[in-house]
């Protein structure tokens, strides 16, 4: 679910006259995964909707977004963390397609290839 996009390139559009770069900031996901944390670790509210960065680069579209079970180690609960592995677990294909900016899709030195 889209909950927000955000036109990131506008702005920078606006301050060099340009129409590039096209680049936008998306807040979606599923609510039902977002509560599951939540209970456990209320604030993965502030995480959850995950964000994810579309940006067209020389090189092609980037996607940027960070993992969730790096977000929420460090509350250290167990039930919060389950969830969150999944989830990045139903991500990972976002890191095998297109180009992707591998060093927010991986978490601590692990990079999915």
């Amino acid at each position: 679910m889209l909950f927000m996009e955000l036109d990131h390139g506008s702005v920078i559009r606006k301050a060099t006259g340009g129409d590039k770069p096209r680049m936008s900031r998306l807040i979606m996901g599923n609510p039902l995964i977002m509560q599951q944390m939540a209970r456990h670790v209320p604030d993965a509210g502030s995480y959850a909707p995950v964000t994810v960065l579309v940006d067209e680069r020389s090189d092609g579209v980037h996607i940027s977004y960070d993992r969730m079970v790096s977000l929420l180690a460090p509350y250290r609960n167990s039930d919060a963390l389950a969830v969150a592995r999944d989830l990045d677990k139903k991500s990972r294909p976002f890191c095998r397609s297109g180009r992707l900016s591998q060093h927010r899709c991986a978490a601590d030195g692990e990079l999915e290839n």
